[in-house]
């Protein structure tokens, strides 16, 4: 089969078009013919080698994809041949076939595209506790969310303003303001150049924002600190700009601010989780209130180029990988 394949870490220059050994399904696993293949951040993190995601080389990256079941392996009950399937957690997406665990797929309805069904597992799940795992979110609560046009962030909005908050949102650029507030954003900061601090108090009476979501990590982090409201909520879900500075447990009491971190595996740790959160994307998507902006698909071979733009910010929303034919 092709597949994207990393012998040493680095640039995208490491990530090589080439042919591979077809999987088999082990027991519990089932093979996927796979449609796409969706891009994240953390694929460039276990590129790079990053001690908290590396992966033993040689390995093809990849978490996230959508396919057809080909075959299935001894015991497995949750999938059969033919069926469209969805899933996330699983290394190895970019390429024409990958195994995974049966209890990891998510059934694709037939209304719902492989593109899309590529697009919605890690992102949209992430999304979907982020807004209902930790601050109990109420109608005209202030809830900031850095960037705000990323392809987590455009979810958070949307899904905000489903939940009547006020949402506040960062950015780099005018054109990713434009595509935050189409999204359902109140207000938006761009950081390049204005506090968000100072905005954020600005917006919010001197108040402070009641919760925060951050996926940015180094460069907004502390900062959040002083943004939030006193007894406020911090969640931190990402480092697109590297891991955030060391932070003294102290410093919370001055506010008595709550920080949380969040990682999708740990709210998707049973089958019964999975399909609770998939299912509740799925159906917002088909409600219509839960728009995926899909910036670009691209196929396998130009994996490093759409990695590329993934790094340097050049995109807003998914970037997808479009398998066969």
């Amino acid at each position: 089969m092709k597949a994207i394949q990393i012998s040493q870490y680095g640039d995208v220059n490491v990530l090589q078009y080439q042919d591979g050994p077809k999987p088999q399904p082990k027991a519990g696993e089932a093979l996927i013919q796979l449609k796409a293949a969706g891009l994240n951040f953390i694929d460039i993190y276990m590129r790079m080698g990053m001690s908290r995601v590396a992966i033993p080389l040689p390995f093809i990256p990849g978490r996230e994809g959508a396919g057809i079941v080909e075959a299935v392996g001894e015991g497995v009950t949750e999938v059969k041949p033919g069926d469209r399937v969805a899933f996330t957690g699983q290394v190895g997406s970019y390429a024409e076939y990958i195994a995974v665990k049966a209890s990891q797929l998510i059934p694709l309805p037939d209304d719902i595209s492989f593109e899309l069904g590529a697009a919605f597992p890690l992102q949209g799940m992430t999304a979907h506790y982020l807004v209902h795992d930790y601050y109990q979110i109420k109608p005209g609560d202030d809830v900031l969310i850095h960037a705000a046009a990323g392809g987590v962030g455009l979810l958070v909005v949307q899904w905000l303003k489903h939940m009547k908050a006020r949402v506040i949102g960062t950015v780099s650029t005018d054109e990713k303001a434009r595509i935050a507030r189409e999204a359902g954003a109140d207000d938006i900061i761009i950081y390049s150049r204005e506090d968000f601090i100072a905005e954020t108090k600005k917006l919010t009476n001197g108040k402070g924002a009641d919760y925060i979501i951050d996926g940015v990590g180094k460069s907004t982090f502390t900062k959040n600190l002083d943004a939030v409201r006193t007894r406020g909520w911090i969640c931190i879900f990402g480092s697109a700009s590297g891991l955030a500075d060391p932070l003294m447990p102290n410093a919370l009491q001055a506010k008595s601010i709550t920080v949380s971190g969040g990682m999708l595996a740990n709210h998707t740790s049973t089958r019964e989780q999975l399909l609770k959160r998939a299912n509740d994307v799925i159906n917002a998507i088909r409600e219509g209130w839960l728009k995926f902006k899909i910036d670009r698909i691209m196929p396998l071979d130009q994996a490093a180029e759409a990695q590329h733009l993934l790094e340097s910010r050049q995109t807003t929303g998914k970037v997808i990988l479009k398998i066969g034919a």
